[in-house]
């Protein structure tokens, strides 16, 4: 089992956009704002081709009218190429993503942020580096994510994520 933590970059495919008429639904688009944040993942290796990745991440830095989003994901991880001390991985991932969207364009008093908790399905892969028996470096992890139900569409977010591992068994 390796538990470790990242710095990462997101582009969230939605820039604060509201259909004009009510009701309101939120409409996805690039925004020119990435993402960044922080996260941690641990992951499991059973047997050689039988492995699992867990993580979540916070993308709360850089935000554009309050817009962020923290992810909680899980899934099998399979070792595709092995070279040096290098390992080419890729990644099938489900969970959900808590998303604040940023002000609503209904007038209000109150609270007039909007938030949002929607089902998340991650493919990805990466490249992990063994640099001692114990410590690895997580060079690149590259995710495209979808969202298949976010207001009246979906949502497609794409981000990488680059840090540090320990290997603890």
């Amino acid at each position: 089992m390796t538990a470790g933590g990242v710095a990462t970059v997101l582009q969230p495919d939605y820039a604060g956009a509201w259909t004009n008429t009510s009701p309101y639904y939120p409409i996805a688009g690039a925004s020119t704002w990435p993402l960044f944040g922080v996260g941690a993942y641990v992951d499991v290796k059973l047997k050689k081709w039988v492995q699992f990745e867990a993580e979540a991440r916070f993308n709360r830095f850089n935000q554009y009218a309050n817009i962020h989003e923290d992810s909680y994901l899980i899934g099998p991880r399979l070792p595709v190429y092995r070279f040096w001390k290098a390992t080419v991985y890729g990644k099938g991932l489900v969970g959900f993503t808590s998303m604040d969207l940023g002000p609503t364009p209904v007038a209000c008093t109150t609270h007039c942020e909007v938030t949002g908790r929607f089902t998340d399905v991650a493919f990805g892969g990466g490249l992990d580096i063994k640099l001692t028996r114990r410590l690895s470096f997580r060079a690149a992890d590259i995710e495209y994510h979808y969202w298949p139900t976010w207001g009246r569409t979906s949502l497609s977010p794409y981000g990488a994520a680059m840090g540090f591992g320990y290997r603890v068994f």
